[in-house]
């Protein structure tokens, strides 16, 4: 995939802002509302943000070093990586979601969570708006980080924003649709 640099920054700081005022939404529920399960193996609005968190707490700073760490300056169009793309377009929501298995350290299923879980989720989206805005500075293409899975494998920086963001809206599609089942 090629595109446009400032075009996907663009892309990717409105679906942040989407993300953004969708979890913001979620304060005006109950913790009833918010730990409710659609079914037993399933997780509550609250579990799918805080499995988002667990992923903040490490892509953020990551995304952060590689920022203070580049050495490259922008360019007029970003070039995905195989791998990246790929991940990427894994994270996609989209029709029926492929059911994924989370790791284990990943997974806040059964956890005691309140609406700290959100907060926290907010603040990282209001983080995540300022390093795209500062990226703007370096290359998406040729400035890497490090992956959850692997600190041997390295993605492009916008692929790293790519699966991270598609990825917050994945399981905020989740977290909707377990609220909707609390009717």
């Amino acid at each position: 995939m090629k595109m446009k640099t400032d075009l996907l920054l663009k892309d990717l700081s409105e679906m942040t802002r989407t993300n953004l005022n969708s979890s913001r939404e979620f304060l005006q529920r109950t913790a009833v509302e918010l730990n409710h399960r659609p079914a037993s193996e399933s997780w509550s609005a609250l579990e799918c943000l805080a499995h988002l968190n667990l992923y903040g707490d490490f892509y953020l700073p990551e995304i952060e070093r590689a920022l203070e760490s580049s050495r490259h300056s922008t360019e007029e169009d970003f070039k995905s990586g195989l791998l990246g793309n790929y991940f990427a377009k894994m994270m996609l929501p989209g029709g029926k979601l492929k059911k994924m298995k989370t790791f284990k350290e990943k997974d806040p299923f059964g956890s005691d969570l309140d609406k700290t879980t959100i907060e926290k989720f907010i603040r990282q989206q209001e983080q995540l708006l300022d390093l795209l805005c500062r990226s703007s500075q370096v290359s998406l293409t040729r400035t890497k980080t490090a992956i959850s899975i692997s600190k041997l494998l390295k993605l492009r920086l916008g692929d790293t924003f790519r699966v991270v963001i598609y990825h917050n809206q994945r399981h905020l599609v989740q977290a909707q649709k377990a609220l909707a089942t609390n009717k």
